[in-house]
């Protein structure tokens, strides 16, 4: 059985009005770091998940969660 981070980045960062650049800038990386944490191809440092968070106003736990 493998473990994967979800997120529901994309539908947060969507209605809040951000393009993946406007969000990577918010919290100092790249569009394509955004791009790939959104599609779950890269799972983001403890201090990444919360300044996504922070960034789209939602708790951590609200943002990212553990699907199996």
């Amino acid at each position: 059985m493998t473990d994967r981070l979800a997120n529901r980045i994309k539908e947060r960062r969507l209605e809040s009005g951000l393009t993946q650049a406007a969000l990577a800038e918010r919290v100092g990386v790249t569009r394509k770091t955004v791009n790939t944490v959104e599609n779950g191809v890269f799972t983001p440092s403890a201090l990444l998940a919360l300044k996504l968070a922070a960034a789209l106003a939602l708790p951590v736990e609200q943002l990212f969660w553990v699907e199996n």
